[in-house]
């Protein structure tokens, strides 16, 4: 297990990183004021399952065969960009969009929570964060440093789940407030085709170095 005081260093860093929107927030708000507090929650289950995904990798010891690896690392970054691009495009065009008042709420939210994942296993801050920071505050020489990876990655996952529902409440309570307004039906379009173009971009272009 880390230290006392490398567990609440390690807690503070996470805190100042989630306290900077990524990627990962910009989707939350646009899928929150898209389908309300529920769609936006949904989102953050798949950003949490995205992250838990990773801390896994890091926990098993494949984190730096991930990072080592130019072609898996290329991979899961270009699949991830293209579903998103794709995406975005589409909403942009008006094709595929999700009818939110008669289409029943589970379904819609499956997606929001799928699309979820993805952002979050292409988001360059969770990716730098778990596999090239986080490994920093482990002891390698310690007993069960796999324990250490796993223990700090699933407190910074609990930290990002209460950081994104409190992005997602806040901009679902007042995207409720407007629901039916033609204005809000135009940024919707919009604003969502132009963030899932946006994260595909970036995603796509984004190297490691690009963190610093």
């Amino acid at each position: 297990m880390p230290s006392l005081s490398t567990y609440l260093v390690f807690l503070a860093t996470g805190m100042a990183l989630l306290l900077v929107p990524g990627p990962a927030v910009l989707y939350v708000v646009t899928r929150s004021i898209e389908m309300g507090r529920g769609g936006g929650l949904a989102s953050v289950a798949g950003i949490t399952t995205g992250t838990i995904a990773y801390v896994t990798l890091a926990a098993a010891g494949l984190s730096s065969l991930l990072l080592a690896s130019t072609a898996a690392f290329d991979a899961v970054r270009y699949a991830g960009a293209a579903y998103l691009f794709v995406l975005g495009i589409r909403r942009l065009l008006g094709r595929g969009l999700d009818d939110l008042e008669s289409e029943s709420r589970p379904r819609t939210r499956r997606r929001a929570y799928a699309q979820g994942v993805v952002v979050n296993l292409t988001n360059p801050k969770t990716i730098v964060f778990v596999f090239a920071f986080l490994p920093q505050f482990v002891d390698p020489h310690a007993p069960h440093a796999w324990l250490q990876v796993l223990v700090l990655g699933l407190s910074f996952t609990v930290l990002g789940f209460l950081s994104d529902s409190a992005y997602a409440l806040a901009a679902g309570t007042v995207a409720d407030r407007l629901r039916g307004s033609k204005r809000l039906a135009q940024v919707q379009r919009w604003l969502g085709g132009g963030v899932l173009v946006g994260l595909g971009v970036l995603a796509a272009v984004w190297t490691p170095s690009h963190s610093r």
